[in-house]
C-alpha cells in the first residue's frame, strides 16, 4: 500500500506533466522540444552562443593588443583625422590609434562578466527573499504573514525606485569599480526575482496537488521545500535569461556614465560608447559598433527568454 510520501511525489510529479496519446512527457522536456522548433529561440540561442565565443575566446580572435597604441601617429582627433576600415584593421582606428576590433572581441568578455555576475546576485538574493515570504503565506500563520508584510513591503520600496536610478545610489555610495557595477545592476533585479517567485509561490500553493496532500496529512513545510519551490521555479529561471539582457544594457549605462572600470584604457562597451561621444561628428563609426554589440547581444538573450516563456506557458503553447 502506498504511504503519503509516495502518494504527494505522485501528485506533484502529475501536475507538471502534459499529456497525449503515447504517454505522459515531463513539462521541461516537452518545453525543450518546442525550443528546437522556435526560430525565436534558435536565433536567440545563436546569437548568445557568437557572444560567448567572442568573450570565452576574445584574446585569441583579437588580431592585436587591444591597449596597444600602435597606429597612434595616424590618426588626430584634434583635425578629425581617423582612420576608417582597412585590411589591417577591419573596424578601424579609434580615437588613440588602437584596433577597434581587437577593443571590440575584448570587450564582450566584460560585458558577459558583468551580465552573469549580476544576474546571479540577483537571482539568489531574490529568490532567497521571495522564497521566504511565498514560504511564509504557505505555511499560515499570524506570524508567517507578517513576516511577508514586512518583507514586501520593503521590496514595494525598491521597485518604486527607477531602476536606473537606484543602480546609480548603490553605485554612487561603493565607488567606481568593475565590482561597484555587478553589485548595483544585481540589487536592481533582486525585488524582481523576489516578487515573481513569491508569486509563483501563491499561485502553485492553490494547484490540486497541495490540497490532495493536505488532506492526506503532509506535513505544509515539506510539501513547500520539495513540492511548491521546486515547481515555481519555472517562471524565475525565464526572468533569469530576460534579465541577462537587462544586466548587459544597464552595465553598459554605468560605464558610460563613468561608475564602472576606473581604468579607461580597458576595452569595454559602455566605455568605448563613452568616449565615442567626443568624435560622433567625425568618427560616428566609434559609437555605432559598440552600441551594435550590446542591441544585438541584449537581443539574443530577449528572444531566447521570450521563446522559453513561451514554451512553458500553457496559454501561450502552439
Amino acid at each position: 500500500m502506498s504511504t503519503k510520501t509516495d502518494k504527494i511525489d505522485r501528485l506533484a510529479e502529475l501536475s507538471t506533466r502534459s499529456f497525449d496519446d503515447s504517454g505522459g512527457v515531463s513539462l521541461w522536456r516537452e518545453a525543450f522540444g518546442r525550443l528546437r522548433r522556435s526560430p525565436m529561440a534558435i536565433t536567440g540561442a545563436a546569437i548568445i552562443i557568437v557572444f560567448i565565443v567572442m568573450a570565452i575566446l576574445g584574446p585569441i580572435l583579437a588580431p592585436y593588443s587591444p591597449t596597444a597604441l600602435t597606429w597612434g601617429d595616424e590618426v588626430s582627433p584634434a583635425q578629425g583625422t581617423f582612420v576608417g576600415p582597412r585590411a589591417e584593421n577591419w573596424l578601424g582606428l579609434d580615437n588613440l590609434g588602437r584596433d577597434e576590433l581587437s577593443r571590440l572581441l575584448i570587450g564582450a568578455r566584460q560585458s558577459l562578466l558583468v551580465g552573469v555576475v549580476a544576474t546571479g546576485i540577483g537571482f539568489t538574493i531574490g529568490a532567497l527573499i521571495g522564497g521566504l515570504s511565498g514560504a511564509c503565506l504557505a505555511l499560515g500563520g499570524r506570524v508567517g504573514k507578517r513576516i511577508d508584510t514586512v518583507i514586501m513591503r520593503f521590496i514595494d520600496m525598491m521597485l518604486a525606485l527607477p531602476s536606473l536610478l537606484l543602480a546609480l545610489s548603490v553605485a554612487a555610495i561603493l565607488g567606481q569599480s568593475l565590482t561597484t557595477v555587478m553589485i548595483a545592476v544585481g540589487t536592481v533585479q533582486i525585488p524582481i526575482f523576489a516578487r515573481l517567485l513569491r508569486g509563483s509561490m501563491l499561485a502553485q500553493s492553490h494547484s490540486d496537488y497541495v490540497l490532495a496532500s493536505r488532506a492526506l496529512g503532509v506535513r505544509r513545510s515539506r510539501i513547500v521545500l520539495s513540492h511548491i519551490i521546486p515547481n515555481s521555479m519555472g517562471p524565475v529561471i525565464v526572468q533569469a535569461t530576460l534579465s541577462l539582457a537587462t544586466a548587459i544594457i544597464e552595465a553598459a549605462a554605468l560605464s558610460y556614465l563613468g561608475l564602472g572600470n576606473p581604468d579607461m584604457s580597458a576595452p569595454e562597451w559602455g566605455v568605448m560608447l563613452a568616449q565615442a561621444q567626443y568624435f560622433f561628428g567625425s568618427a560616428m563609426q566609434l559609437a555605432i559598433y559598440p552600441a551594435v554589440a550590446i542591441i544585438i547581444t541584449a537581443l539574443g538573450f530577449t528572444l531566447l527568454g521570450e521563446a522559453l516563456r513561451e514554451s512553458l506557458d500553457p496559454k501561450l503553447r502552439k
